[in-house]
């Protein structure tokens, strides 16, 4: 065991570092499997912020990299591990208190989404952000990639909730921004430098989540459509005078996939199926779904469905949610996560089409409509390199189409390493070296999350 690692083990609990090859393979890679995560000496998992601080110290003296991880359900490679570094997990801070009267929940990294908004239930208080993962994944991991779901269209994204951040810095300092305040200007807005940065930056400690009051229960709508550029023209007729709670996309292989998985009677032969939701409550919700039928109606939808009944609603959104899972039965999967200004999406929808039809692969799409990002799903046989490459291929070929209808290579997901190379194409010479000034500036070392991003 190399000294400097004996150090470290010498001012941590015995239980907070495992160096043990079987545990550590389970701490390599995220849901994305990057085929490149190299092998770290150790992994460590800190009950508290001083813990945290001891790590980064000692990273910073011994130049060890650090990747911060938090649930392992991220989707670009964001916290796969480096060759000789420490995975620093999150996953023991865990603590949630709600504050009812400031309407915030304190929080601890670990923490799961689904947690958080269980503990906010209980004081009749709702945290909107809400990926398709938030029974699994983490606030910290949430706030790395500032996550965003099926409500974003209406509420926003996690950003927009991130009242305050406690942070570790890459020399082992600690800093608070922000806190309970609702409305604080003093100084730069640092807060939202931290919110996205995939770990680059610094280790989030703590957080201090707005909350809002408990959502209405949802008015639902199916509308059907015989392609996906019909429903894509729907999104956009919908969200010119309706502001939907929900507003989410399926094309056909999707629907036939989540058939297959869950066997809820979804219309097989439909060419794309649009998931809509108004929360208004009462009869102000009935008029909002009733102005997206008459919008889905004027772009040819097939067919209509609406209800007012919860149970309905959350087993379509259900349905929505499981569209990972259930393709991923189909193979190896590459996930996208492109997207464009609301107006261009039927022409990013029928580009990605011709990429899928060109590379000879398949790729089922679902989308969060409702704020134009989409998610192309790239699937090929396991073991069949060839099958692979043209796969990597479409990948590269999706990222280029979205950047050339003026869009964004990832909506929710982050850059990570997977989509590190099609950064520059987006962000243009300028922003990269104003990043990296940043990167510099916070981490002169390069040991936080090195690879990744940037």
């Amino acid at each position: 065991m190399p000294v400097a690692l004996d150090a470290l083990l010498a001012e941590l609990p015995a239980d907070a570092v495992t160096t043990d090859p079987a545990v550590i393979e389970k701490y390599r890679y995220d849901w994305a499997h990057d085929p490149a995560a190299g092998m770290p000496v150790a992994v460590v998992r800190p009950t508290a912020a001083d813990q945290v601080q001891t790590v980064m110290r000692w990273a910073s003296t011994n130049r060890v990299p650090v990747v911060p991880r938090g649930a392992g359900s991220g989707l670009s490679g964001g916290s796969s591990a480096v060759e000789g570094g420490v995975v620093l997990s999150m996953d023991r801070m865990r603590s949630v208190h709600i504050d009812p009267d400031c309407r915030v929940a304190v929080v601890e990294p670990g923490a799961l989404n689904a947690e958080v908004k269980a503990a906010a239930r209980e004081h009749g208080l709702w945290y909107p952000p809400d990926p398709s993962s938030y029974e699994i994944c983490s606030i910290g991991g949430n706030i790395a990639t500032n996550a965003g779901g099926l409500c974003c269209v209406k509420y926003g994204v996690t950003t927009d909730y991130v009242l305050g951040l406690d942070l570790v810095l890459a020399d082992g300092t600690a800093i608070t921004l922000g806190g309970k305040r609702l409305k604080d200007v003093a100084g730069l807005s640092l807060l939202k430098l931290f919110v996205g940065s995939e770990g680059t930056l610094a280790v989030v400690t703590g957080a201090v989540l707005r909350l809002v009051p408990a959502q209405q229960a949802p008015s639902t709508l199916v509308a059907l459509f015989e392609s996906m550029v019909a429903a894509a023209a729907a999104v956009v007729e919908i969200t010119r005078s309706t502001r939907p709670a929900m507003l989410e996309l399926m094309d056909a292989a999707t629907i036939n996939a989540v058939e297959n998985h869950l066997s809820m009677g979804l219309d097989r032969t439909a060419g794309a199926l649009l998931l809509a939701q108004s929360d208004a409550g009462g009869a102000a919700a009935g008029a909002e779904i009733s102005a997206m039928e008459r919008a889905a109606l004027r772009c040819g939808a097939t067919e209509l469905f609406r209800t007012d009944d919860p149970a309905e609603g959350e087993a379509l959104a259900a349905a929505r949610r499981a569209a990972f899972p259930a393709i991923e039965k189909l193979g190896s999967l590459l996930l996208e996560d492109v997207g464009v200004p609301i107006p261009l999406l039927a022409q990013l929808l029928s580009g990605i089409a011709d990429i899928a039809k060109r590379n000879q692969v398949a790729i089922p799409t679902v989308a969060h409509a409702g704020d134009g990002n989409t998610h192309p799903i790239i699937v090929y046989t396991p073991g069949d390199a060839d099958a692979e490459r043209r796969a990597r291929k479409a990948f590269g070929e999706i990222m280029s189409l979205a950047i050339s209808l003026g869009g964004t290579i990832t909506g929710e997901h982050g850059v990570g390493r997977l989509k590190k190379a099609y950064l520059p194409a987006q962000l243009g010479p300028d922003v990269m070296a104003l990043s990296q000034r940043v990167k510099q500036a916070l981490d002169p070392l390069g040991i936080l999350n090195p690879g990744a991003v940037l």
